[in-house]
């Protein structure tokens, strides 16, 4: 399980890195078949900050503050209220929440990329923050609703990992105010973080590379099948 999340944690980066968003939904899904599920979501949050903040870094100068600011305070927000009723859910609810989750951001009706105004960027923070105490990975959401349709690739990339940090961050912060315990987990966690720096930087270097129709196929199968394994798992401890 360690050396699999390691390789898992270096190719959804360089998926995330290469083709904007992504990587983080499929680590999420693959981490919930191995991961015991009262730690999914700290954990896969603390690696997601990592290489959110790898990828942040290594992108700094296309960065849009304008809209991360916005998205931070609205996030900050929801941190606040998540505090106040976020529980720990059964094991099945979690698996079955998340499955059915990542379904609907494979195969739903999806946002369309427009530029939004600043209550609604504020918004947007608030409202995927909120959701991701609960089902982990937001990220294609975020992406539809805060990027600008003059943004180009890089810009994008930049500011999406830049609000992903802040959300992880808060989640982090969230986790370890309820009193879930990352010391047992430092080592795998440090270790994803190390592996998808390296795959961030590859990502980075074949950026436009990929045609996107052939991954985006790929993609969307490869989630599917996790995502059903994840909801067979989570309804079959109600047989």
């Amino acid at each position: 399980m360690f050396v699999g999340l390691t390789v898992t944690a270096l190719l959804t980066s360089f998926i995330s890195a290469s083709l904007g968003i992504g990587g983080g939904l499929l680590l999420l899904v693959t981490m919930a078949n191995v991961v015991p599920a009262f730690a999914l979501i700290p954990v896969h949050g603390a690696v997601q900050l990592g290489s959110n903040t790898n990828r942040m870094v290594m992108t700094r100068r296309h960065i849009q503050w304008p809209i991360v600011i916005l998205f931070f305070f609205g996030a900050v927000l929801a941190t606040l209220v998540a505090s106040f009723l976020i529980i720990q859910l059964p094991i099945s609810v979690i698996q079955i929440s998340i499955g059915t989750f990542v379904l609907f951001l494979a195969w739903g009706i999806k946002p369309k990329k427009r530029e939004l105004g600043k209550p609604l960027r504020f918004l947007s923070g608030f409202v995927t923050t909120f959701l991701t105490m609960f089902v982990g990975a937001t990220g294609p959401l975020v992406a539809a609703l805060i990027h600008s349709e003059r943004s180009d690739k890089h810009q994008l990339i930049s500011t999406f990992a830049t609000c992903m940090c802040c959300q992880h961050a808060l989640k982090l912060v969230l986790f370890i105010a309820i009193g879930f315990a990352f010391a047992p987990w430092l080592g795998l966690i440090l270790f994803m973080i190390v592996a998808g720096g390296i795959g961030t930087w590859l990502g980075l270097k074949c950026l436009n590379k990929i045609p996107p129709r052939v991954f985006d196929r790929a993609f969307k199968l490869l989630i599917t099948v996790l995502a059903l394994r994840t909801l067979y798992l989570g309804i079959s401890a109600f047989m």
